[in-house]
């Protein structure tokens, strides 16, 4: 778990990083006004999404394909959740950078979810490696 979070961190350390550049250079035409707020969301997202996964695991390790795809399901509805609230505070107006939300958003929705699938594959590969039965 410990592994998990230095590499949360580190990558969206990298990631922080990316996005303030782009701000220097392009100002809000390339990254819209709230990206800092998404970026935090999506940490504290990818970390929850895991503890929940990581705290089933342990109680059965049975249930690691159930509590996967659950926190895939919570991951796609509070992201959901999130776009329709700004959609419906105002974020549909003309002037307010929908497009350049929307593409931010989604374009951390799935460098994230691809960061989790990564760290899983990754984490689970040793426990793939059958022992070779050759005489």
């Amino acid at each position: 778990m410990n592994r998990f979070l230095r590499n949360l961190l580190i990558f969206s350390i990298l990631l922080g990083a990316g996005i303030y550049g782009l701000r220097l250079q392009y100002g809000e035409t390339v990254v819209h006004p709230s990206a800092d707020w998404l970026l935090l969301f999506f940490v504290v997202l990818t970390a929850l999404t895991f503890w929940l996964t990581w705290r089933a695991f342990q109680r059965d390790p049975e249930s690691l394909m159930t509590a996967w795809f659950s926190t895939t399901a919570l991951r796609l509805v509070l992201a959901l959740v999130v776009v329709v609230t700004y959609l419906v505070r105002g974020g549909a107006k003309a002037g307010h950078s929908t497009w350049t939300f929307l593409g931010l958003f989604f374009l951390l929705y799935f460098l994230y979810t691809g960061f989790e699938v990564w760290n899983v594959v990754t984490n689970l590969r040793p426990f793939s490696k059958q022992p070779s039965s050759e005489a």
